[in-house]
Parts: structure tokens; sequence; C-alpha cells
């Protein structure tokens, strides 16, 4: 065999140093919310294991995988929240056919919640009470004569329609609208509960949250299709003017939405991600095994496949 100069020794090397990584067949966007992260790994797990497929994970907002499926740099959002994401699925889904919906929803509550024991110090019942600045002032950490609430994490979609919704409702003016990571946000909960004192923010089933503390939803007039006007900053750059929602939200669904090229390109992942079913109660007990018992979630969805093979059979047939 011809041996190499050291000149073409170093250049194979420079070579075989710059070849791009293979990439993996497929790639599933991960926002920033425990459930949407145990479903990612349960799917990776499942297709990994029955497909044969390599799949990577890759943290990304809402628009940003549903634009990264369109032109195919990620394959797969786990867990697309509606009728939150609706201008996302209106663009992308119905609109230039890109992405690909699975029909089976999980069911999805959003709402404003206190713990019990500050219902029971503050007796505030109904959500519009907040923009009494008496009631507001229970709320005040800081000092500066307004309330503090959780309305979400920045990125999410519901976090701009409770901007919204504390407009509509008046307590924009009395409380200040807090926009931190929920890690933060439920840490501020768990201690707010452990020191007694009082707290407003908000809440969303399937969630761990409601297994760990007593939670109170407050109460809301039920949801009219005719009064929720709601715009994201997409949509229209004077969303939050053009805006109202003084009304409860309505029954979300969450739904794994995936890019139609998988149809051709891995018909096999297409077809099992188009037939996954999951409901609020295993949603819920997956999140409460990573968030509370601190489970590795690469680990615990091994586990959860081995676990529930017949659920898993019914996705793949």
């Amino acid at each position: 065999m011809m041996k190499l100069t050291k000149f073409a020794a170093a250049a194979a090397m420079t070579t075989a140093l710059t070849l791009p990584a293979i990439a993996a067949d497929v790639v599933i966007g991960v926002p920033n919310w425990p459930s949407v992260r145990v479903t990612a790994h349960v799917l990776k797990t499942v297709m990994e294991d029955n497909l044969g497929v390599d799949v990577e994970l890759q943290n990304g907002t809402n628009p940003v995988v549903f634009e990264a499926m369109d032109t195919g740099a990620m394959h797969v959002h786990p867990e697309v929240w509606l009728p939150n994401q609706a201008n996302l699925e209106a663009k992308y889904v119905k609109d230039k056919g890109s992405v690909r919906q699975n029909p089976n929803g999980v069911n999805g509550d959003q709402a404003m919640c206190v713990t019990k024991g500050t219902a029971e110090r503050t007796g505030i019942k109904d959500l519009s009470e907040l923009s009494n600045p008496d009631m507001a002032k229970n709320f005040d950490t800081d000092g500066d004569g307004k309330g503090e609430i959780w309305i979400g994490a920045a990125g999410w979609a519901s976090t701009n329609v409770e901007k919204i919704r504390a407009k509509s409702y008046g307590y924009a003016e009395t409380m200040n609208l807090k926009e931190i990571d929920e890690t933060l946000a439920l840490a501020e909960v768990d201690n707010a509960v452990a020191q007694k004192k009082d707290i407003v923010f908000f809440c969303y089933t399937p969630h761990h949250m409601f297994a760990l503390h007593d939670l109170v939803i407050l109460k809301e007039p039920a949801y009219d299709e005719a009064k929720w006007v709601v715009k994201q900053p997409t949509d229209d750059p004077q969303w939050l003017e053009n805006s109202s929602a003084p009304v409860a939200w309505n029954t979300a669904k969450l739904k794994i939405h995936y890019a139609s090229s998988l149809e051709k390109d891995n018909p096999a992942v297409a077809k099992l991600l188009s037939q996954v079913k999951l409901d609020t109660d295993i949603v819920s007990k997956m999140t409460f095994a990573l968030v509370v018992e601190k489970q590795d979630p690469a680990e615990f969805a091994k586990k959860w496949v081995a676990e529930n093979g017949a659920t898993v059979d019914a996705w793949l047939k």
C-alpha cells in the first residue's frame, strides 16, 4: 500500500475533521415546558427501538419548531397547544400544508390559580377581583403598591393571551405581569405554600402542580367564542390593543404535529406520529415522574415504553 506523504496525511486528517456530522433521521423540537419534554423522550424511544431510526432532540420555541418543520430542519413538535398556536397551525398546516396534525388530542385546561391558603386568607374567588386595588395589594411582594401575578414564560403563546386577559379584566392596572421561566415560577409557589404567603399564578392541566399542592382555580365567565378576540404579535403589530378576552379559556387540545415530508422520506415514522394517542392522566403522571420524582427523562421513557407495550403497539399498527 502506498504511504501517504506528510502533506497528504495532514490533508486527509483535515478533511476528516471538517466533514459535517451525519444528521439524525428525525429531529424532534422541544419547547420549554415539562410535558412536551417527556413526550419528546417517549417518541424518541419508540422510534429508535421499534423503527430503527436515529432521533435527535433540539430545543426551540413554538415558532422556531414550526418554521423548522416547514424547511425540514426539524420533523416533530410533540405537543402543540390549540387554540394557543392557532396562528401557526393555520399557516403551516392549513395554508402551506408542510405540517401534519395528529387527530388525537389530549385535553388541557388553562386558568389562573391561587393556593387554598391564599383563598382562605384573602377571600378571593373570582379572577376579576384582582382589578380591585385592595385585593391586588395582597399580592404585593416588593412594596410598589401593585400585586404580582405570573402569567407564563416568555415565548409561550398563552403568555400573550394572559396579557390580553389582564387588560380585558382590568388587573393589568393593579398587578405587575411577571414573565419568568416556569421552574422559577413554581419554586415561588412552593415557597409561598411553605411560608403561608399569598400568591396568584397561571396554571394548566395536564400538570404535576395539582398533585403537589391544593390549588383553587379562580372563577370566570364561561368561554364565549364571540368575546374571545385574540391576536398574536405575528398576526397584528397592534395585537394587544386589538384583542379582548374577558372570559375563561376554552378547553385546549394538545396535539402532535409533524413535517409532511416524513410521509415520503420516512413513512413508518409518519404513520406512527399520526396514530400516537395519549390522555391527560398519562401525561400528568409522566410529568410528575420527571419534575417531582426527578427521574431522568431518557431512562423514564425507556421504562414507560417497556411497561406500556400494548399502548405502543397500537401506535405502530
